[in-house]
């Protein structure tokens, strides 16, 4: 994916290196300046829409190449950049992240005799367990009978059975607590899940002058389209804003009527054609009542018409 950044850096400084922005808004891609730049930076692949709004803008509507043999040359550059398996898929010999220890030279390993003769867990010449005493200390003298061992248990015997004994106490304790919850808080209604607010917009079509309809030199028409809220949160004081510039003349923003979730809403802007013959486009995205742009990743919707000869 880095190398295909690279090609994307190196077509924008054949295009004279304009600005995000710039290619945003004045040469109209139909992509944000934020998701332009993400292209180019190597870090992840973007998706083919942004990567060919990024090239269409330079490579055809700036350096004038063939638009098919343009497209057909860079969509095959992407699916090879997207083949290539990412750095994060490589095995590596660490353990969760890390180089496993290596011990050193000098760590005795268990069951290994030191050097003055002693053995770690080896029997002595008497055939007593030395432990970790030399080989000329005595072994502790075992019981004499069995009714010694009976009648005098260890003191680890003794706490233990007080241990076990206090197990069992704490958990016939933890049973009745559970139980007398359970029966207080039995037939009380949970309080409802609160579902987090979404907020999104889906495009239905164009009611009027749908792409590549043709208008007479300096006539004036009104382009309407059709959009659906299919979020959860209301639009209010919503508008369209333009976002690059052109031969059409038009409002800079145009309202969205209030938009309740699962409703469609039909925007229209009064749109006057040039003077003289030649392709007329703009750009348009929504912003909040405040003036912010919203959903910076989704292609805006635009107006597409041919002002023909008289």
């Amino acid at each position: 994916m880095g190398a295909f950044a690279d090609r994307l850096l190196k077509l924008k400084e054949e295009a004279g290196d304009p600005s995000y922005a710039e290619m945003s808004a004045r040469l109209g891609a139909a992509a944000s300046k934020s998701s332009l730049a993400s292209a180019a930076q190597g870090r992840k692949l973007p998706s083919w829409e942004t990567a060919w709004e990024f090239v269409r803008v330079l490579a055809v509507d700036r350096l004038g190449r063939d638009p098919e043999e343009t497209e057909r040359e860079w969509r095959e550059l992407w699916e090879r950049a997207k083949a290539v398996p990412s750095p994060d898929d490589t095995d590596t010999d660490t353990v969760d992240g890390a180089a496993a220890p290596m011990a050193h030279d000098d760590t005795a390993e268990a069951g290994t005799a030191h050097d003055d003769g002693a053995t770690v867990g080896t029997a002595d010449d008497d055939g007593a367990m030395a432990g970790t005493a030399h080989n000329d200390e005595p072994a502790p003298a075992p019981p004499t009978t069995a009714a010694e061992v009976v009648q005098a248990p260890a003191p680890s015997a003794r706490r233990n059975r007080v241990l076990v004994s206090a197990m069992i106490a704490a958990a016939i304790i933890l049973v009745g607590l559970t139980g007398f919850y359970l029966a207080t808080t039995t037939g009380q209604d949970d309080p409802p899940a609160r579902t987090p607010a979404k907020d999104d917009s889906a495009f239905v079509g164009d009611i009027t002058y749908p792409d590549g309809s043709e208008v007479r030199p300096g006539s004036s028409f009104k382009k309407v389209w059709r959009i659906r809220n299919i979020g959860t949160t209301s639009w209010a004081g919503r508008r369209l804003a333009r976002i690059n510039t052109g031969p059409c003349r038009s409002p800079e923003t145009v309202p969205i009527p209030p938009t309740a979730p699962g409703q469609t809403a039909d925007i229209s802007v009064q749109v006057r054609a040039p003077d003289k013959p030649g392709n007329c486009r703009i750009y348009w995205k929504m912003t909040d009542a405040q003036g912010q742009e919203l959903f910076p990743d989704k292609r805006p919707v635009f107006l597409d018409v041919r002002v023909s000869a008289p």
